[in-house]
């Protein structure tokens, strides 16, 4: 499969995700522009932008997006992607869950809003040479928004579409995969009438927000141990929800994670579905970020580190792994087979993977590149007679991984709680006692503060930190004072903390 699997099947839409930050990630985990294997795809989406305070999209980390001062120029080099396979498509997303909901909400109640908004994006795309846009608000009428968020969101999506027309641009969004969140966010009929594609995110259905373990992105429900709404918590509900309120099959886009979501479980001895377990899973070596591990971080751990139980459920069809008191609920192979043979199956538009930086790109545990994605381009394109279906009553298999790599002992996972940064205002924080990362912090009213973990880009750190000093002058922004003399100076942070 290491050849253009679109060369000859081309009736399903594959979207491949990329997150920017993987470009900071170390060692094996580090993925760039160039990383992208543009055979695998027919769309590529950039994320993220951003909106500005004077609602115009904006560039996250204009360091690693542009060419101005020295930077990577990254916009730049994505969309020169296409020289390399002409009919592939690059959108750029605006937002994600880490850009948060009320100001998004502010700009879309207001018309003469929307139209700066409009316009900024015709010009940014035309700039960087972009052929469309993802809208990932996550979620109108939720997070901060209020509810009239719903019909300004259709709003503003019927005027980028007709911006977007002369052009023949594509506009896009990510939706939510829960019912409530759906309901009160979107109103169905009018955004499949406006979108070319809606992006359906089934995953993150479970999390360290839980205090019990639970699969990030099951297909199916197991009937033995969902109880209440818990049982419309899988892909297959979801689909099928945006399908029957009125979003044409063709429209779909099948969103699958190539990460998982773990948990420390309270008792060791007790460790399948539901479990108590009150804290996340310790980050892991590339993505940093605790209660996620990448699926390359996931493969890595089972090849390099005896001991772990892999147990795969018959109904809920993705695996879950166990070694002392960690738990990781993730997607693999046969998963993913099965969700691509879905697709297929109920003539859907396509796959999106969220995202192709957490694949086993280098091809470390499996000896073949982006195994995953490839795995869902080749089910997607495959027989559509072979619909998935749970295997009643629900029973579980399970695998104990070994390694050929070392034979040393693994050391037993502590129980101790790693110390965390703890939020205190919400936005870009200095970590206290780790100047190589930063802490963007968000404050959900359902629970609480999220502590988003984040590697500072190159040269950035507390050694490289440039000091302006200015007479007599000050600058409006999060900074610290030292006076001497008749000179402040002012350190005064980026999302990166270089000082501008």
């Amino acid at each position: 499969m290491d050849r253009g699997l679109f060369d000859n099947k081309s009736h399903s839409d594959f979207f491949g995700g990329y997150c920017t930050w993987a470009v900071y990630r170390p060692g094996n985990g580090k993925f760039d522009v160039e990383d992208i294997d543009t055979n695998l795809c027919t769309h590529i989406i950039y994320g993220f932008t951003g909106l500005g305070t004077d609602n115009t999209i904006q560039c996250l980390d204009p360091w690693n997006d542009l060419y101005d001062g020295g930077g990577k120029g990254a916009l730049y080099r994505f969309t020169g992607l296409k020289s390399k396979k002409p009919s592939m498509k690059a959108l750029v997303a605006i937002g994600g869950w880490n850009e948060g909901s009320e100001k998004y909400s502010v700009m879309v109640s207001d018309p003469a809003k929307r139209a700066v908004f409009v316009n900024s994006v015709v010009n940014f795309i035309k700039k960087f040479n972009f052929d469309g846009l993802d809208f990932d608000w996550e979620y109108p009428a939720n997070r901060g928004g209020i509810p009239s968020d719903k019909q300004n969101f259709v709003s503003m999506i019927q005027e980028l579409r007709n911006a977007f027309a002369p052009y023949g641009w594509l506009l896009t969004a990510a939706v939510s995969p829960g019912k409530s969140t759906i309901d009160s966010a979107y109103d169905i009929p009018a955004v499949a009438s406006n979108l070319d594609q809606v992006h359906v995110m089934t995953y993150d259905y479970h999390g360290a927000w839980d205090p019990y373990t639970g699969l990030n992105s099951p297909l199916f429900s197991n009937n033995l141990v969902d109880k209440g709404t818990d049982n419309i918590l899988n892909a297959n509900w979801t689909i099928n929800y945006w399908i029957s309120n009125g979003v044409p099959r063709s429209k779909i886009i099948f969103g699958m994670p190539l990460y998982g979501r773990g948990f420390v479980l309270d008792n060791p001895s007790v460790n399948g579905f539901y479990a108590p377990a009150a804290l996340p899973i310790p980050d892991g070596p590339y993505t940093r970020q605790n209660g996620t591990w990448g699926y390359n971080e996931i493969c890595e751990k089972f090849k390099y580190e005896a001991g772990w139980t892999v147990v795969r459920d018959s109904c809920y069809m993705s695996p879950y792994a166990v070694k002392g008191n960690l738990w990781i609920g993730y997607d693999d192979q046969q998963s993913l087979r099965a969700k691509g043979q879905m697709i297929a199956a109920m003539n859907l538009g396509g796959a999106l993977i969220w995202d192709m930086d957490t694949d086993d790109f280098r091809g470390l545990c499996h000896g073949t590149t982006f195994i995953l994605t490839k795995t869902v381009i080749d089910a997607m394109n495959g027989p559509t007679n072979l619909m998935p279906t749970p295997s009643y009553p629900c029973r579980t298999d399970t695998t104990l991984t070994t390694t050929s790599v070392s034979t040393t002992t693994a050391t037993p996972p502590s129980t101790k709680k790693k110390m965390v940064y703890y939020c205190k205002r919400e936005g870009y924080n200095a970590d206290p006692d780790d100047c190589g990362v930063f802490h963007q912090c968000v404050y959900y009213t359902e629970t609480g503060w999220q502590d988003f973990v984040q590697p500072c880009a190159p040269g950035t750190g507390k050694f490289a930190l440039r000091i302006i000093i200015i007479k007599n002058m000050t600058i409006i922004g999060h900074y610290f004072k030292f006076f001497f003399k008749n000179f402040t100076i002012h350190y005064f942070f980026t999302k990166y903390f270089s000082i501008q």
